[in-house]
């Protein structure tokens, strides 16, 4: 999964100026890139008192206004709120695939064998097989795909509502998070309003097909309300925890909330 090009920044005041350069000359989707992108000019007025040498402070800077940026578009998001759906003739075909490998690295998971584990805050924590998810009732959508890189992407989806899923067994849906681990070594987590909005799916097709591989068979959670990164695909286990877990690229500072 490639994220961030590199992009020229200009900002008054000499303190700004090196901060910005510094930024300009990370390629790669560091921590520290990314949150220095994602600050404002404001912010980055604030930073300039501080040296570009210490790396910990700037980082613990960047790690709070990170934080708080997720805590306002926590408080911002309306879990009734609608993203958009489209008509079959607006699907983007192919539709790409992303990952943070390349595409010769899919992973390959097999249906039969495969077992959904439950874990945490959760009454029933038996495993799921893939023929129980399909016997449940299913929902489709065709919403729009959001990366964090700035393109964007139409898609058809269709499985179980996640919020159904997790009622059914017993969940505790006053917990704070839902967590997920992945076959292809992904992780992540989500806030339980978004679990519980009505468009978040445990996808088991796409485009009316079982679910391909490049897409993260057997199932991926689809969330149009999340931008990209937020949706993990082939998931092997989900958890309902009080703790904050994390995730892949949330580890290394991208926004934890992550909304679209």
């Amino acid at each position: 999964m490639k994220l961030f090009k590199k992009r020229e920044i200009i900002i008054p005041g000499e303190g700004a100026a090196m901060l910005a350069d510094s930024i300009a000359r990370i390629a790669r989707p560091s921590r520290r890139a990314f949150l220095q992108r994602s600050l404002t000019l404001g912010g980055l007025t604030l930073l300039t008192g501080c040296s570009i040498s210490d790396q910990d402070s700037i980082d613990q800077a960047l790690t709070g206004i990170s934080r708080f940026n997720d805590r306002i578009q926590g408080l911002l998001f309306d879990p009734t709120r609608l993203a958009p759906t489209y008509p079959d003739s607006m699907i983007t075909r192919p539709f790409p695939f992303n990952a943070y490998y390349g595409e010769d690295e899919i992973r390959e998971v097999d249906g039969g064998d495969w077992r959904l584990e439950l874990s945490g805050l959760v009454a029933e924590r038996k495993p799921w097989t893939l023929a129980q998810l399909r016997a449940m009732p299913q929902q489709s959508q065709i919403t729009r795909h959001i990366c964090v890189e700035g393109w964007s992407v139409i898609g058809k989806w269709g499985g179980v509502p996640f919020a159904q899923f997790l009622r059914h067994v017993g969940a505790d849906l006053s917990a704070k998070y839902v967590g997920f681990k992945c076959a292809d070594d992904y992780f992540t987590s989500i806030d339980m309003a978004t679990a519980l909005h009505p468009q978040t799916l445990m996808a088991l097709t796409y485009d009316d097909q079982p679910l391909p591989p490049r897409y993260g068979f057997p199932m991926k959670l689809r969330m149009p309300t999340k931008l990209g990164y937020k949706n993990p695909k082939h998931i092997q286990a989900i958890f309902v925890t009080n703790t904050y877990p994390g995730g892949y690229w949330e580890d290394q500072g991208y926004n934890w909330f992550g909304g679209s």
